[in-house]
């Protein structure tokens, strides 16, 4: 009984660490899914990709996705290396203040944070190109902080 209460503990503790993206933030980009904001969130770049081209698979995979982001946060949250940089305070920089490197300088990589404030993000290419590896760059940040 009391080995079954520690289990019910630590999978629970486990769950909790390792909540690395937010339903909350998913449905706020979801809201503008139909350019698939919401699956680069959650590290789903390839159909992001369809999703934007052809506006959420012509709103129905947008009304679909209303129903799967529960799911694509729990693979999310599966997936990625939990850690001091919060995936959502990045995304939210990354959206709103790219071009200026922001989300670089958060994550504590200084000279590319620099190179984009003195470039807008070199011209916005650098900033589609973490747009389709935020999600990786963060988890080997909070990986490399761990060891």
């Amino acid at each position: 009984m009391e080995a079954e209460c520690v289990a019910s503990y630590l999978r629970c503790t486990v769950n909790t660490l390792s909540d690395t993206h937010s339903k909350v933030i998913g449905y706020v980009l979801w809201l503008f899914g139909f350019t698939g904001a919401h699956r680069f969130y959650y590290g789903r770049p390839v159909t992001d990709a369809i999703w934007f081209f052809t506006a959420g698979l012509f709103l129905i995979g947008w009304i679909v996705d209303a129903f799967l982001i529960p799911w694509m946060d729990r693979v999310a949250d599966s997936r990625y290396v939990p850690g001091p940089i919060n995936y959502s305070v990045a995304w939210i920089l990354l959206t709103f203040l790219g071009w200026l490197g922001v989300h670089r300088f958060y994550m504590r990589k200084w000279g590319t944070g620099i190179l984009y404030l003195l470039t807008f993000g070199l011209l916005g290419l650098g900033v589609l190109y973490d747009f389709v590896t935020l999600n990786s760059q963060i988890s080997e940040c909070n990986q490399a902080r761990r060891v």
